[in-house]
């Protein structure tokens, strides 16, 4: 006799034993919550500010501002201005003086990281030094340093010191030429514009050549040409017409003050020396990491291909490395821009001393101004992020 048994489909699961059901469902009730306490705590701070009879909303920023900044890439007057526009000046400040740090550290801190693995004893050692001293040194001290001690002694503006071709030195600050353009002065900027997307289409051509064919060409030579020698030569055919498209303003050595040219304030240089030199020596430090992390049979193996130390380390370790240190050099290019913010301290017109000093203590209203100046800095940070993300992604070794 054969026993047939019956076959039962075991009984279904609910649907709240799926963990990704779950997991959403936790997810949206966490939202849920933040949002709403972030409701409770702006009502209740809209409630008691009106209880206490403090202005709130962003209205005051299309009032006159009624004082004037050192330092302005715009048009900015006291009478004329309001409060958004001195938002505007000092968040230009503080984007210039961090793009330009961004780009010096950055070579700076190359340097030093490079020259700490140098096989020349003096060099690793003086490197070693610089590391060693400026990271360990509050970047608030080393401002003051900059700005007291090194900047301070200088002569007054009547005993300036000359560089000659117009450039002057002194208490004030450095006092160069200043550009004047023409109106057919766009014909070198767009020359400049181009000769820059030109070199990026020849470099990316000559890499694509150098895979297929292993043939080498003159980037550097074609890009000085083109980014340096087009608009050059723009300069020339205009000024053979008979148009002059950039002229300059001298600055003029008065009895008591210098007339004229472009002023750079000593502030503006004591905050860019010491972001640079202070990031600098975080940045050689995820330098030296990242070269170390390169195998050395790499630096072998391009030997014996005969290959020069310098291409070694130039076509072989850096873009070897590149992966090692993009994400921690990330955070050093975050750090640089929020240290900006340590300005107040030497009275350079960055964000935080023009918005969140001046227009604070004119206005009022903290908490709009804060919630301003977090929203500035965290766009900043994101967007940095976001560059180099990109860039980390091209540099990333894509496993097959």
């Amino acid at each position: 006799m054969q026993t047939i048994v019956s076959q039962t489909s075991p009984p279904k699961k609910s649907v709240l034993y799926d963990p990704k059901v779950r997991g959403a469902f936790y997810q949206v009730l966490l939202v849920l919550t933040v949002g709403y306490l972030f409701y409770m705590a702006a009502s209740n701070a809209v409630e008691n500010l009106q209880r206490a009879k403090i202005a709130s909303g962003f209205g005051f920023l299309n009032n006159t501002a009624g004082f004037d900044v050192s330092q302005t890439l715009i048009t900015f007057s006291a009478a004329g201005s309001t409060y958004g526009d001195a938002f505007i000046v000092g968040l230009l400040n503080t984007l210039v003086v961090s793009a330009i740090g961004i780009v010096l550290a950055t070579i700076l801190g190359f340097t030093v990281g490079i020259a700490r693995l140098s096989k020349n004893w003096m060099v690793a050692k003086v490197s070693m030094v610089y590391v060693e001293v400026l990271r360990n040194i509050p970047l608030l001290l080393q401002l003051l340093f900059w700005y007291i001690a090194v900047l301070g002694p200088l002569p007054q503006p009547r005993d300036s010191i000359g560089f000659g071709a117009g450039v002057f030195l002194n208490s004030r600050g450095l006092f160069m030429p200043r550009p004047l353009y023409a109106s057919d002065a766009w014909v070198i900027g767009t020359a400049l514009i181009l000769g820059i997307v030109g070199t990026i289409v020849f470099r990316r051509w000559a890499r694509k050549q150098q895979e297929q064919t292993g043939q080498q060409y003159p980037v550097g030579i074609i890009t000085l040409a083109l980014v340096v020698g087009l608009p050059f030569v723009s300069w020339l055919v205009l000024a053979l017409v008979g148009t002059n498209p950039i002229s300059f303003d001298m600055p003029q050595k008065g009895t008591f003050n210098l007339r004229g040219g472009m002023q750079i304030l000593p502030e503006f240089v004591a905050l860019l020396v010491g972001l640079v030199t202070y990031t600098a020596a975080f940045i050689a430090e995820v330098v030296r990491a990242g070269i170390l992390a390169v195998s050395k049979g790499q630096t072998e193996a391009a030997g014996s291909l005969g290959l020069r130390p310098g291409q070694t380390l130039r076509l072989v370790v850096v873009p070897q490395a590149m992966r090692v240190i993009i994400p921690p050099l990330t955070s050093q290019y975050l750090n640089l821009t929020k240290n900006s913010s340590l300005a107040v301290a030497i009275g350079y017109p960055d964000l935080v001393q023009v918005f969140m000093g001046t227009v604070l203590n004119q206005t009022g209203q903290a908490i709009e101004v804060v919630v301003i100046t977090m929203g500035v800095y965290l766009t900043i940070s994101l967007v940095t992020s976001f560059v180099m993300n990109i860039y980390n992604r091209r540099v990333a070794i894509v496993e097959r």
